[in-house]
């Protein structure tokens, strides 16, 4: 078990004697015409950029042999560009199976339990009514399928990016789709539901955690969008006598959940349960996104992060507590 302190714990001038993962490597040159190393460095908190000069010692050795995925001992300070952090380099070496170090060091998890959110899920599944629903979900989440489910993150970097994350997001969506339902009857509750349940599953074909977290081939060409309807339209064309309305309605579910044309859903919302998903989805997202946001950059006497792209806006954290009851231990109590 790797025992050092977080990168993102980390201020301007702090020394860096850590072992990080290698996110991204590039060869580059100055303008002298020097080689360097373009660097993403990371642990379980935050990723770093980082420039690998040739008068760095290590640099000549690791130089033509560092890749993706190297687990690398750095030792330096943290530095500020942009107004990001930054690692300074001072020293660099590839790990060796002395230091007792492993990929699973450095990839974040969920901090919910996953043996209660695997009971969770399957809870939940069986409270579908609809026959033909409820079949079609325990075909896909097979044995192999659903332990996949359950490790692979939602997103590489902006939400729930971390082990486990996706069905921590889903199941985030399905309480939100409940309430809903609660409170608007003319929902239908098992399609929305099995819709939550399923918009996202070809995540686990778009996404690989091993050893980074990183779009496949197929992921890149398809699209988890595409490869959700593929698999759930196989698996309706298996089970006899599947309503066609149903299966109309279900696949809208997935290939809508993302809104909006220029977000990648081929068609937009039309239905009831599918803009009550697109919106639930969204929530669970960005609310997970900003909280992450929040944690990694928010320090004593920092009440301001700084200006966040995919948000479109700096982010603030008031620092009032919550005087909300106890969290319940699961979301279906």
């Amino acid at each position: 078990m790797l025992n050092q302190t977080d990168l993102s714990s980390l201020n301007k001038g702090d020394s860096v004697d850590h072992f990080l993962l290698v996110k991204k490597c590039e060869i580059r040159l100055t303008k002298n015409g020097k080689e360097y190393l373009s660097l993403e460095l990371g642990d379980k908190t935050i990723n770093c950029p980082s420039n690998l000069w040739d008068d760095v010692p290590g640099f000549k050795s690791i130089k033509n042999s560092l890749a993706v995925g190297d687990i690398v001992k750095i030792e330096g300070s943290m530095d500020e560009y942009q107004g990001g952090a930054q690692i300074k380099i001072e020293a660099i070496r590839l790990s060796k199976q002395s230091d007792n170090v492993s990929h699973t060091d450095f990839l974040p998890k969920s901090s919910r339990d996953l043996k209660t959110m695997k009971s969770e899920f399957l809870s939940r599944l069986e409270k579908i009514t609809d026959s033909n629903l409820k079949q079609l979900l325990k075909n896909i989440f097979s044995e192999e399928r659903f332990e996949k489910y359950t490790l692979v993150p939602a997103g590489k970097m902006w939400h729930h990016g971390y082990i486990s994350g996706l069905i921590e997001h889903t199941l985030e969506i399905i309480r939100i789709c409940d309430l809903m339902s609660d409170i608007h009857p003319e929902i239908n509750r098992d399609i929305l539901v099995c819709g939550a349940m399923l918009h996202d599953f070809g995540k686990i074909e778009e996404l690989t955690y091993e050893p980074v977290f990183e779009y496949t081939d197929k992921g890149k060409l398809i699209g988890h969008i595409v490869i959700a309807a593929m698999i759930v339209n196989e698996e309706i064309n298996k089970i006899p006598d599947f309503p066609e309305n149903l299966k109309n309605n279900l696949l809208h579910l997935v290939l809508s959940h993302q809104g909006k044309l220029e977000y990648a859903s081929p068609v937009v919302p039309k239905t009831l349960e599918a803009i009550t998903l697109y919106q639930a989805d969204e929530l669970s997202a960005k609310v997970n996104a900003y909280k992450n946001v929040i944690n990694n950059e928010i320090k004593p006497g920092i009440n301001w992060t700084k200006f966040i792209s995919l948000a479109g806006t700096d982010i603030h954290s008031h620092g009032i507590q919550s005087q909300a009851d106890d969290a319940k231990e699961t979301l279906f109590d």
